[in-house]
């Protein structure tokens, strides 16, 4: 009884850092819903996963790469991108659930190799200059 236990144990916390490590996946558990704002313009309103809103407000790693936000031009307001620069969300090739908005406590420059960040998930349903994803008080664990 006490090795299967043990092993049962073992599964449960292998499959939690395995759903840490590629979070993408968990990310992707969205859907969306159109509704009108207060000035009458159409939205599309994101619906998170149970498991998904069960994240919110906890650190979780992602692995991706820095998109740049031009407008802000701080180096610690970014985007992370669960694919490389050239097939990002913005350049149409993916949806908005492949990318996170990023409040880092370091500068963080722009590179073509992905990284790995760790932060506080906050999920956002009602701020539309925001993005639904934002990771707070993000620091850079490992450059690959």
């Amino acid at each position: 009884m006490r090795t299967w236990c043990t092993l049962f144990c073992f599964a449960l916390a292998f499959v939690a850092k395995a759903q840490e490590n590629n979070f993408w996946q968990v990310l992707a558990e969205v859907g969306f819903e159109k509704r009108k704002d207060p000035a009458g313009y159409t939205l599309d309103v994101p619906i998170f996963s149970s498991t998904l809103k069960s994240w919110n407000g906890k650190k979780v790693r992602l692995k991706g790469f820095v998109i740049p936000a031009g407008e802000v031009g701080d180096p610690k307001k970014f985007m992370l991108s669960s694919l490389p620069f050239n097939v990002c969300y913005f350049c149409g090739a993916a949806g908005p659930e492949t990318i996170v908005q990023v409040e880092s406590t370091e500068r963080v420059a722009f590179s073509s190799r992905p990284i790995v960040l760790e932060g506080t998930l906050v999920l956002n349903d009602k701020d539309p200059d925001y993005h639904m994803y934002l990771l707070k008080s993000a620091r850079v664990v490992t450059n690959l």
